[in-house]
């Protein structure tokens, strides 16, 4: 069983990177009355006002940023701590996230750094190695803590190992931010605490975006067949799509259900049953290796259906695809608004400052996955700019400070989309999207700028449809006793 245990663990590591961000009376007062408007609308998008918002005209000089020789500075700083595999078979997701968290602390850096209970200080990350072990994680959490002295503890890679960050914090009383582990518990009534802050999305909003998506607005496909990882997460994705089809499409059919052990490499008897199912599309949970096996068995059965599910516009998978096996694949997205993808200056401006970086990046961060920082990379990297937004507003590390400017806050990020701070469970609540997945001659609908396509060697993303937050609100646990009482928004 301990042995079972721990290649779970390692298992759900190596997925979570697909898996894969108030002041006083007054703006309590406000926050609260924009959330009773967006219940009016259903859209987080039509809040007009926010309390702070993203704004590349701020930007310091990032020409010379280089995750692979960052500039790290030392001394009286402010310490973020990250817990991530950087060693094992899940190094990637170490990898990624320190590209993305440095980038933002390089970008306040060369600002001059945050005015810190009356003195301005620099940002320095610290990474710590998980190696994709709980005792491992555990061990480098108290380090950081007690020797590195870090006042922000970061992570998310698995729901474990966010459980140990969080229960970390909550023992030393220090700040946590969840931006990767996405099950409905971590927040839930044993595992809440105040010093923890979740800003990704959680797992009962995919299968529920995807249902509204196909039930009210696609309005084509009845017939659906469920092949899902054989573990929590996956049976979680299923459960939520078949909740979000008896709300948003109850004429819609699930005809069948399976569920496969992880790392499968033939997927020839749940095919053939697909094949004969008459089903229309196949949802999803599944992630890279997994993901990309099924897809690609899928379409040497000449199964051409569409697949839904979440993060499907990873490049890296996208590449091993091809054009032809990656168009039409239907990914529920936490980054998208509406098309086109450049509406704005500041949208384009910022897309110009990466692109221009990441050309001059060499191995691991000269790779496909790196090439926008949209999509994937999008909504990770402004998780850790409204994490230092706060800090920045709070003007302390202090944790009660920080608390008091996070819970009920609105964070507009690059590209004018809004998110909300849950206070009673510090849930992020904010509007999703489902994207179609098209070749390059299609791709101008979203990449509205020369020349005119994500990439030549794979369909990417063209059609993006909103969701509303208020059709796929976080699950909230009544029993956590903060929330008692209130209905979904908090209230």
């Amino acid at each position: 069983m301990k042995k079972m245990g721990k290649l779970c663990l390692v298992l759900a590591c190596l997925g979570s990177f697909l898996f894969f961000t108030a002041y006083g009376p007054c703006v309590a007062l406000a926050a609260k009355k924009s959330v009773n408007a967006v219940k009016k609308s259903e859209f987080m998008s039509d809040i007009k006002k926010a309390n702070d918002s993203f704004d590349v005209g701020k930007m310091g000089d990032v020409t010379g940023y280089d995750p692979n020789n960052p500039i790290i500075p030392t001394g009286d700083t402010i310490k973020i701590g990250i817990i991530s595999p950087i060693s094992g078979p899940a190094a990637s997701i170490g990898e990624n996230w320190f590209n993305l968290i440095q980038f933002a602390a390089h970008d306040y850096n060369n600002r001059g750094g945050i005015w810190i209970d009356g003195k301005k200080k620099l940002i320095q990350v610290i990474r710590a190695d998980s190696m994709s072990k709980l005792d491992q994680a555990k061990k480098v959490a108290e380090r950081l803590v007690l020797q590195d002295k870090v006042h922000i503890l970061i992570g998310g890679e698995s729901t474990p190992i966010m459980k140990v960050i969080q229960a970390t914090a909550d023992k030393y009383k220090i700040i946590a931010h969840n931006f990767g582990a996405i099950s409905d518990e971590m927040m839930d009534s044993n595992n809440f605490n105040r010093n923890t802050f979740q800003t990704v999305y959680s797992t009962n909003q995919i299968g529920e975006s995807l249902a509204y998506y196909f039930g009210q607005i696609r309005k084509k496909e009845k017939t659906f067949y469920i092949l899902c990882q054989d573990y929590s997460y996956g049976h979680s994705v299923a459960a939520s799509f078949k909740s979000g089809l008896k709300k948003y499409y109850p004429e819609a059919k699930i005809v069948g259900e399976d569920f496969h052990k992880l790392f499968l490499t033939d997927f020839s008897s749940y095919l053939t049953k697909i094949k004969t199912s008459g089903a229309e599309v196949i949802v999803t949970g599944d992630w890279v290796p997994d993901l990309q096996n099924l897809i690609k068995q899928a379409r040497e059965y000449g199964i051409d259906i569409p697949f839904a599910g979440r993060d499907m516009e990873n490049p890296n998978l996208l590449l091993a695809l091809g054009i032809k096996s990656s168009r039409g694949l239907i990914s529920m997205n936490e980054y998208n608004k509406t098309n086109p993808m450049f509406k704005t200056d500041q949208e384009k401006k910022f897309h110009e400052i990466w692109t221009h970086l990441k050309a001059t990046w060499t191995k691991p961060y000269d790779a496909e996955l790196y090439a926008y920082p949209e999509q994937i990379m999008g909504h990770t990297l402004m998780q850790m700019y409204w994490l230092l937004s706060v800090i920045e507003r709070a003007k302390s590390t202090d944790p009660e400070k920080i608390i008091k400017i996070w819970e009920n806050d609105t964070y507009r990020t690059v590209n004018g989309k809004l998110l909300m701070m849950r206070a009673c469970d510090h849930k992020v609540v904010q509007d999703l999207s489902v994207i179609e997945l098209v070749p390059p001659e299609q791709q101008k609908i979203s990449y509205n700028i020369p020349p005119y396509y994500w990439s030549k060697q794979y369909s990417f993303t063209g059609p993006s449809y909103p969701i509303p937050a208020a059709k796929v609100l976080p699950w909230m646990d009544q029993k956590l006793d903060r929330c008692a009482g209130k209905n979904e928004w908090g209230e």
